[in-house]
């Protein structure tokens, strides 16, 4: 029997202060001493002014993602959540601590609770939404009658000016322009930490409950090539040459490990193929966005903002400014757990009524997937 699934609460964790756009060289440094190029120009296009990191000053690392993660579960124990209760945990993140063991079943060691099912999702910023909807179908299928579903990144020690130091020292002895090439400066300025938790439970809570409509989730990678890429390089073919593929020399001379983003990709097809899939969902759901109240997309950078609207717009279904929610311009993206960062703040804010609806988008660009979920205030 397919039982109703409901988000019954939601919390967070946001490691250290505030950075503002100011500060950000101050903890991520400066590529041979260099002040970016890039950084003002990316930052005006973004519209992001502030951002947590999980670095001190210096650079220094503060939290693992494991502690991330540990911390913003833990925000649901003290909401009321019996953490002896837990019956299922699924993690979803860009930046795992290690390649192994899988990212889960490190939470769940450090969270020190009993033996239980615990499942890792890779990927970008719809891995904490594979994760979900895991714990979605084990809670509506009578495996589990309660999950906790993790977003999390710790993005910035990879964004380190020490981890282009090499490139851009081998740069100069070529004689070439010693600034890292652009697809890995930008999203240097564009990433932030964090953590976010949701529980999932067989029937509503005492408060405010998000009863789950649908998930709906979608690759696009059988028609279009990489865009957002670690731990290899891109060939002129559009596929990936793996870090195997080099020695450790090239590893640092070519900063293969580095977080890297096809711009022109991004900007021709991630809002374009988002409505697609999301007029496909229409008339596979015979849904109408008219009968939404909230709108929570996961923006990268504010330039995506009216892109997504005039795309909306142009298919014939139009969501007015209004009814949209965000909060990237002081939290900044903080990739896999941008959804529910925006889910928690929303419904901490008081606003929501019951009977109200919300459709949280949810793009990556890694190879195209999408994911739309819409939930129920009851």
């Amino acid at each position: 029997m397919v039982r109703e699934v409901y988000i019954t609460k939601l919390g967070k964790f946001l490691p250290n202060k505030l950075v503002s756009n100011d500060e950000m060289e101050d903890f991520l440094g400066m590529v041979s001493g260099n002040p970016s190029k890039a950084k003002g120009i990316i930052l005006r296009s973004n519209g992001i002014k502030g951002r947590y990191y999980a670095l001190n000053r210096d650079g220094s690392i503060t939290h693992s993602n494991v502690d991330l993660c540990v911390e913003a579960v833990k925000d649901l124990f003290n909401q009321g959540f019996d953490a002896s209760q837990l019956e299922y945990l699924a993690c979803g993140t860009t930046s795992p601590d290690q390649l192994l063991p899988s990212h889960a079943v490190m939470v769940h060691g450090k969270l020190g609770l009993k033996n239980l099912e615990a499942a890792s999702f890779t990927g970008s910023c719809c891995s904490s939404i594979h994760g979900l909807k895991s714990g979605i179908m084990s809670v509506a299928s009578g495996n589990s009658s309660n999950a906790v579903c993790v977003g999390s990144e710790r993005i910035s020690p990879w964004m380190r000016a020490g981890n282009f130091e090499k490139e851009s020292e081998n740069l100069q002895k070529l004689e070439q322009n010693p600034y890292i090439a652009f697809d890995k400066e930008f999203l240097r300025w564009m990433l932030s930490d964090g953590a976010a938790a949701v529980l999932l439970q067989d029937s509503p809570g005492d408060n405010l409950s998000l009863r789950v409509d649908w998930l709906e989730i979608t690759s696009f990678a059988n028609e279009l090539e990489t865009c957002m890429y670690a731990g290899a390089l891109k060939e002129e073919s559009g596929d990936l040459m793996g870090y195997y593929e080099f020695t450790p020399a090239q590893w640092l001379e070519t900063s293969v490990f580095s977080l890297k983003q096809d711009v022109k990709l991004l900007r021709d097809h991630i809002v374009g193929y988002g409505m697609k899939f999301l007029r496909e969902i229409i008339e596979k759901r015979n849904f109408s966005v008219d009968t939404i109240d909230y709108f929570l997309p996961h923006l990268s950078s504010f330039f995506f903002r009216d892109k997504i609207a005039e795309e909306l717009e142009s298919n014939g279904m139009p969501i007015p400014k209004e009814k949209w929610f965000t909060n990237l311009e002081n939290v900044g993206n903080v990739g896999s757990a941008s959804a529910f960062l925006m889910l928690e703040e929303l419904v901490h804010s008081g606003k929501l009524k019951k009977g109200e609806r919300i459709l949280v988008m949810i793009p990556e660009s890694a190879r195209f997937s999408y994911a739309y979920l819409l939930l129920t205030v009851c």
